[in-house]
């Protein structure tokens, strides 16, 4: 399970309101860049700038961009992914 305490800090902050309910998806420092969430969610996932982790670049917008980052949180292979509501 994902670490709030141990997020990468270019991580897009924020918490935003999708179908009525607060989320904030951020990437934590188990990534591994095995690029499953850019692949699953690449509206809102890329590979950090410094290319050694993904991250979270953008909260979900839409009811299809938050279930493409659900999709992506539930198929990280070492759940770095983590969604909480509280942002960073």
């Amino acid at each position: 399970m994902a670490d709030p305490n141990n997020i990468w800090k270019d991580n897009v902050g924020g918490v935003v309101t999708v179908e009525g309910k607060k989320v904030s998806f951020y990437v934590d420092m188990e990534c591994i860049l095995c690029s499953v969430c850019s692949d699953a969610a690449p509206n809102n996932f890329r590979m950090s700038d410094d290319e050694d982790h993904d991250i979270c670049y953008k909260q979900p917008e839409n009811a299809e961009e938050y279930e493409e980052c659900e999709e992506a949180m539930e198929n990280c292979p070492v759940e770095a992914i983590g969604e909480d509501g509280v942002g960073t």
